[in-house]
């Protein structure tokens, strides 16, 4: 009678792709379909009649196959099923997904059992491989949410700032020297340190160079190192994880994560503490930095530029600035004319606030008396454009009439004061000498007036000669 059910059920078991094992009471080898012995590469004579967990010099003692088999004959259970990751010694290491079910011959009123065996590795790789993945995935869409969360926060503080206005204007020769570095350097990732008076606006020659830059997509990230405290800047420049002080209930971003792959405009460089100075030239140098509180390190790609109404020099000679930060920050300087020299310009930038705070304030100015415009022409403007455009702003205010009507006591220049030549020729000779001057008269080499001046040697010194340029 089994001869008859083992005829009958290998008929079956021979059609079925997955390897099957037929085992008696004993948990013996009855048979094995083909499938079986093409994937474990055995014969049925090295398996017939042994014992399941002696089959392959015991490599099939597995204690959980054990357990389920074991266990799947007294009780009345359907079947089990499991899967395990093992070394088989004719195939080497796999994942194996194990079935075993209790079939009964009533014939021989025997108890039997069927296992199934199906190999998973491949599926089971791929989906342990996915899962990575998308976890991967995940942690990457997670970091570009924060840092996203965190731009928009900083640009929801932004949009609160009225800055003195939203265009450079001007056509003298002294701003179009501006214009004309702007240009140089805007299609560059190079560091650009901006030289000028306060009021001078050092801030729009920022964002004119971040707006025709590579990056120009990304947020423009501002940080003015003048208006924090001291204890303060470290956590805004390169942020924190909760708890890292008093204060911290929750992980912030600094400004060099929210600017990573874009521009960082730090104003009033000169202001920042000499203790974070070694920090911020080790994020110049190698894009790296830690939070506060943490000490896993963080690799950021951000465009410098700085900007300063000191001279970085005499800082660093007086020991408050860093010699080697000053110099990683003074690569391409431009150094923005104060208001008194682009006279020229004085015409435009009123005409250009007139018009903006009349329209603002809901006032139609139309007359500047050709006395006042002189008075704005002769006044030494100290406060630059930001004075011009506190001045012009309560000249309007006080005006009745289409007529502008100024109210503020511009003293005026002295006679013996001279005007200072506005000719690009002087621009050129006294960005080149203050150059000069800053490296030490070194014409060429690392660090020299030629590499910051982004010239050649010989050029540089036809320019010393054409402009009469000698070291004292």
């Amino acid at each position: 009678m089994l001869e008859d059910f083992l005829g009958i059920h290998n008929s079956i078991l021979g059609s079925i792709r997955e390897p099957l094992i037929l085992l008696d009471s004993d948990l013996k080898i009855i048979t094995a379909n083909p499938s079986f012995y093409r994937t474990f590469n055995v014969k049925p004579a090295e398996t017939e009649g042994l014992m399941i967990y002696n089959l392959g010099n015991r490599q099939w003692d597995i204690p959980k196959l054990r357990k389920l088999l074991e266990d799947i004959l007294p009780q009345n259970t359907g079947f089990h099923d499991f899967e395990v990751e093992h070394d088989f010694e004719t195939i080497g290491r796999k994942i194996m997904h194990l079935n075993a079910r209790r079939i009964y011959d009533q014939g021989n009123q025997t108890q039997l059992i069927l296992l199934a065996i199906e190999d998973v590795t491949e599926r089971e790789y791929y989906k342990k491989h996915l899962e990575e993945l998308v976890e991967e995935r995940m942690a990457e869409i997670r970091s570009l949410k924060e840092q996203l969360e965190a731009e928009r926060a900083y640009l929801q503080e932004e949009i609160k700032l009225v800055y003195n206005h939203e265009n450079i204007v001007g056509k003298s020769d002294a701003i179009n020297y501006v214009f004309f570095k702007v240009e140089q350097i805007a299609g560059t990732d190079t560091n650009v340190l901006i030289l000028g008076e306060t009021g001078t606006g050092k801030e729009l020659v920022a964002r004119a160079i971040h707006s025709t830059s590579l990056s120009k997509k990304r947020t423009l990230v501002k940080m003015n190192c003048a208006t924090l405290p001291s204890n303060l800047i470290e956590s805004e420049l390169f942020g924190h994880e909760k708890g890292a002080f008093t204060g911290a209930q929750s992980r912030r971003l600094g400004r060099f994560e929210v600017a990573d792959g874009g521009t960082l405009f730090l104003d009033e460089i000169g202001e920042l503490p000499l203790g974070l100075q070694p920090k911020l030239l080790r994020v110049i140098e190698d894009g790296e930095f830690e939070r506060l509180g943490s000490s896993e390190t963080r690799k950021v790609d951000v465009r410098i530029i700085a900007a300063t109404n000191r001279d970085l020099h005499v800082e660093v000679q007086k020991g408050a600035f860093r010699e080697d930060l000053w110099y990683r920050l003074n690569i391409f300087p431009i150094t923005i004319p104060p208001l008194r020299d682009r006279l020229d310009d004085i015409p435009l930038l009123v005409n250009f606030y007139i018009d903006r705070i009349s329209r603002r304030l809901g006032k139609d100015i139309n007359v500047v008396p050709a006395g006042v415009m002189e008075a704005l022409r002769q006044y030494h403007w100290p406060g630059n454009v930001r004075e011009l455009g506190n001045v012009l702003e309560r000249a309007v205010i006080n005006s009745s009439g289409p007529k502008l009507r100024l109210v503020d006591e511009l003293k005026t220049r002295r006679k013996d004061t001279p005007i200072p030549d506005q000719t690009l020729e002087h621009v050129e000779r006294h960005h080149i000498r203050r150059v000069l001057e800053q490296t030490g008269w070194k014409v060429s080499g690392k660090n020299s007036a030629a590499e910051i001046l982004g010239l050649d040697r010989s050029t540089l010194r036809a320019r010393m000669r054409k402009l009469n340029i000698h070291k004292p």
